[in-house]
């Protein structure tokens, strides 16, 4: 069935459906292991009940270590102790805030009016001397140098600039301590019919993986409409970081911008689109929009190491 409309609002979002899964050689891959594998989102579809039945004496291993793993990795302890402690497979230490973190603090220095005006001047070093703040007080409450788990990047770059900091649950490295939860770093692994091989190497049995990798939102965006771009181009344009788009002018997305407060972010998105289909504002022509969006590109890369093709 066909509709014909003059605006189209994408709001498909970047964080479910299609999983962020590697590719691995033949014979590596999920398909060798001879236990379950499944993604975080499925393991989310499980009432509660269901859910902890399902992981009541299985030897589980975690991949990841964003918000998802960490929850996911607290129930496992807590169904099975250290009996059959979970392990959380990792490639890169994060800047994860934990619940008694002076959270005022960080809005007034990241956040606020006033710490608009330190980025691109000379006091923007203000922001460095405070990130080293709260690197030592993440760092000492949670006792990260104990666990070998201190990030390489700064909580300035690596945690608000890049948009990777979740909240860390409560006792959790308690577990870690307890051994009910075990932390396995692995920048390269690959799956055997027992379990996991980490760098070719040691070998980690396991009855149940579970992947919380995250999301390729932009694969939703490759066959949404037939275009003489190429789709590589379609998909950079669409997941910009902006609602509008330069090229697709009849087309707004909401949801593939990413900041330390998504709903905060989306929803200033979703006033700036009501303001603009009302005709309280028009769009600047095709090559203003594509340098403010090389602009942001530029910002992000600076700030973070990132693009906005990462956070899509």
């Amino acid at each position: 069935m066909n509709y014909q409309v003059e605006f189209v609002i994408l709001c498909v979002g970047q964080y479910s459906d299609i999983p962020n899964i590697q590719e691995f050689p033949a014979g590596k891959g999920p398909e060798t292991f001879r236990g379950k594998v499944m993604y975080s989102m499925e393991y989310a579809a499980m009432d509660f009940d269901t859910a902890a039945a399902f992981i009541k004496g299985k030897r589980i291993t975690v991949v990841g270590f964003q918000k998802s793993a960490l929850d996911i990795a607290m129930e496992c302890s807590t169904a099975n102790r250290a009996l059959n402690p979970c392990r959380l497979l990792y490639r890169t230490d994060h800047w994860n805030i934990p619940d008694c973190c002076p959270w005022w603090a960080i809005d007034y220095m990241y956040f606020s009016p006033f710490a608009e005006h330190l980025d691109h001047k000379p006091s923007e070093g203000d922001k460095r001397v405070f990130s080293k703040f709260v690197e030592t007080y993440i760092t000492h409450k949670l006792s990260l140098a104990k666990f070998g788990m201190v990030p390489k990047q700064s909580f300035h770059k690596g945690g608000i600039g890049s948009c990777m900091t979740s909240s860390m649950p409560g006792e959790f490295y308690d577990r870690v301590e307890k051994g009910s939860i075990i932390l396995k770093k692995a920048p390269k692994f690959s799956f055997c019919k027992e379990g996991i091989v980490v760098e070719g190497k040691a070998t980690l049995e396991t009855d149940l993986i579970t992947l919380a990798t995250g999301f390729k939102g932009d694969e939703k965006l490759k066959d949404i409409f037939v275009s003489h771009l190429p789709k590589t181009t379609t998909i950079l344009a669409l997941s910009s970081g902006d609602a509008f788009n330069s090229r697709v002018p009849q087309l707004a997305v909401i949801g593939f911008t990413d900041s330390f407060s998504n709903l905060y972010t989306q929803e200033m998105i979703s006033r700036w689109l009501a303001e603009f289909l009302d005709g309280t504002f028009k769009l600047p022509n095709i090559k203003e929009m594509e340098k403010d969006a090389e602009r942001l590109d530029k910002y992000m890369k600076q700030n973070s190491g990132l693009t906005t093709r990462d956070h899509a």
